[in-house]
């Protein structure tokens, strides 16, 4: 009895299980178009100024079976709205939005462009600048390769090793508590307070613009309050969007940023610039990648790269030992089948199992075929005229026409490692929840760039390596979350499948235009000092030049202090692994102290103020926090975010803020008061 009463799949026993193809249907793909330009504007006004996304797929959830409520309300004879097509629009809204990461919109493909590259001072001819036209064609090229490798090991992952894969069991949970009665009540409670605080956060968009020039009056926004010291600004602006990602985010993260804030530019930042010519030269500019800036980013991308490199190390060790473990289990009960016990297997456990294995018949070799063939075609300088190719050419070429620095050879070598490194990226996320797609894409500038060479574009070569690996690995991973998602709320994989290849073609076209609108809107993205640095895009540029050129140029004591800080990097995870889980919560996370190095602290200082918010709800009602902070931080997140939309075309238009606005010190105050006096 206790086990019935606990069941989910009992309370939907009524409910007619439909097949897989009406499953997908067309009003859920027109809310996923819908719900994913929504999104993209959001991650694509992250990408570009911090780099630091929060999961939005508890959002993507919820405002899909929002939508799809409103729709049904206004068209009563349309079929009811299940769990499944809930699952189907989140997939693909997640799926599609991904591309906005992937993509390297922020990252890997800006750093390609001959802004980034003149950042870092180059004097040579390696960069490549970003056109709708080729961007949207990489990425229909290397986007869905990931996809059908994963249907390889699908039944393995899922079924055979039950990974939990968390974020795709909590978003199955939350999608299995809206069909239910009191799931409904709640969020419609939910999206009330989601839409008052979208609302509020659009409105608060708008004011800021309206008040003040930006970067002409001395911050990004305002209300601004700070200190400068050594001409590093240490201030803050309340960014809606990053108080909303700070009540997302782990408290770790946030008090991580706040302490790297603090340890660079309240501390480092003014002792390195006391050292003006003495370890650099006191007449360079203040962005010269020769003076402080160099320091900056590299101790940045010491911090992450050994980071990185110890999770990566981490994660791969634990795949591999939990791998052996289960086929272990599998060797001693094929010898032994009396091991092979079904007692302690749950009703809801035995049901999904029974649906997923009934809807698993995707073949092997459509996997394998459809792996080949993309590869083959990608990869491929035949002439243009042949049929087969003419998709492609139309899209943008193949990979070798539109970066001729990345050889057919060097994306063959590629394409053999992918499966490997896809499988362990899918099998490690499913135990930790923890995407390295990051690292492997940075592994691939270091041997592609290293193996090109500066002389032959091993800068691009680098990047766009980076790039095919990235998207791989991550839209693999991304999928399994799906699957299991679906598991968990008996929707097909089949449908799951097409879900996520429908969502990918809508990110590949969606994304590239976003973020085409910002590049237009905004000549000073990738500027340090710009209202959207893209920090990523000049790591990775560095990360490409070092791979290609060595670490000669730079200045003083940048190199010893950066492996210092590598050491530093490997050293706190240690620490947080060997202590015990009440005592490691406290210690930093070392990827998340390096992000304000490079772009600044005041987002750290608004995403604090998130985590202080969620922290003094939860002592006053902990169980209205937990069921109403996620719609709050969403509201937040979603208004800022697509204030973007209507800030970006009025910056097209040349329309300038009317009004600029600043605070200043009593003492600065005075000395502006007596020059205009003059």
């Amino acid at each position: 009895m206790a086990e019935e009463s606990s069941s989910v799949e009992k309370s939907y026993e009524s409910e007619e299980l439909l097949p897989w193809r009406k499953q997908l249907t067309a009003r859920a793909f027109v809310v996923s178009l819908f719900l994913s330009a929504l999104f993209t504007f959001i991650v694509m006004n992250i990408n570009l100024t911090t780099g630091l996304i929060p999961p939005l797929n508890v959002s993507a959830a919820l405002l899909g079976y929002v939508f799809l409520k409103i729709w049904t309300k206004f068209h009563h004879k349309s079929l009811p709205f299940t769990r499944q097509e809930n699952t189907v629009i989140q997939t693909c809204v997640v799926a599609s939005v991904s591309v906005a990461f992937t993509g390297g919109f922020g990252s890997y493909l800006l750093a390609m462009s001959q802004r980034i590259n003149e950042l870092s001072e180059a004097k040579d001819n390696d960069f490549k600048n970003p056109s709708l036209g080729w961007i949207i064609g990489f990425l229909f090229i290397v986007s869905f390769l990931g996809p059908f490798l994963v249907l390889l090991f699908r039944k393995r992952m899922i079924m055979d090793f039950k990974l939990t894969y968390p974020s795709g069991t909590a978003t199955a949970h939350l999608i299995n508590s809206f069909h239910t009665s009191r799931g409904a009540k709640l969020a419609k409670k939910q999206v009330r307070t989601l839409g008052k605080f979208f609302s509020f956060s659009f409105l608060w968009g708008f004011f800021q613009w309206f008040f003040t020039a930006g970067k002409d009056c001395g911050f990004n926004s305002f209300p601004t309050f700070g200190l400068k010291a050594y001409q590093n600004e240490f201030y803050f602006d309340f960014s809606a969007t990053y108080v909303g990602v700070g009540m997302i985010c782990p408290y770790t993260i946030n008090i991580s940023l706040l302490l790297g804030a603090i340890l660079s530019w309240g501390l480092m930042w003014p002792l390195i610039e006391k050292k003006k010519g003495d370890w650099f030269s006191a007449e360079l500019h203040a962005s010269s990648f020769h003076g402080l800036q160099s320091y900056k980013v590299f101790f940045f991308i010491a911090l992450t790269l050994g980071d990185g490199i110890y999770n990566f190390v981490k994660v791969l060790a634990t795949t591999i030992l939990h791998l052996f473990s289960e086929l272990k289990k599998d060797v001693n009960a094929v010898s032994n089948p009396s091991l092979r016990s079904t007692s302690g297997v749950s009703f809801d456990d035995n049901l999904r199992t029974q649906h997923f294995l009934k809807e698993l018949q995707i073949p092997s070799r459509f996997a394998i075929g459809g792996y080949v063939i993309l590869a083959v075609i990608s990869i491929t300088t035949l002439p243009r005229f042949l049929p087969l190719l003419k998709l492609y050419y139309m899209l943008g070429d193949t990979l070798p026409h539109i970066f001729p620095q990345l050889k057919w050879y060097y994306i063959l070598v590629l394409y053999v490692i992918a499966p490997v490194l896809a499988f362990c990226n899918a099998y490690g996320t499913g135990l930790t929840d923890w995407s390295l797609a990051s690292a492997y894409g940075k592994l691939a500038i270091f041997i592609i760039g290293a193996w090109a060479g500066a002389t032959h574009g091993g800068a691009v070569a680098g990047l766009a390596a980076c790039g095919v690996m990235i998207n791989i690995v991550a839209t693999a991973s991304d999928l399994m979350q799906d699957f299991k998602t679906g598991y968990m709320t008996l929707s097909s994989p089949r449908s799951m499948f097409v879900s996520q290849v429908v969502g990918t073609a809508m990110g590949c076209v969606i994304s590239p235009c976003v973020f085409w609108l910002f590049y237009k809107a905004f000549d000073d993205i990738g500027q340090p000092e710009s209202a959207y640095p893209a920090p990523y895009a000049t790591v990775y540029r560095n990360m490409a030049l070092l791979a290609v050129e060595g670490v000669s140029s730079l200045p003083k004591n940048c190199l010893y202090l950066s492996y210092l800080f590598f050491a530093a990097a490997i050293v706190l995870n240690l620490i947080r692994d060997l202590l015990e889980k009440k005592v490691s919560q406290y210690i930093p996370i070392p990827t998340a102290m390096a992000i304000p190095f490079y772009i600044g602290p005041y987002f750290a200082i608004d995403m604090c103020l998130g985590s202080l918010i969620l922290f003094v709800w939860e002592k006053i009602n902990k169980a209205k926090a937990d069921a109403f902070a996620p719609a709050v931080a969403s509201g937040l997140i979603c208004g800022d975010g697509i204030w973007t939309l209507p800030r970006s075309i009025l910056a097209l238009a040349g329309v300038k803020p009317p009004i600029c606005m600043k605070f200043l010190s009593r003492t600065a105050n005075v000395k502006v008061t007596t020059f205009l006096a003059t």
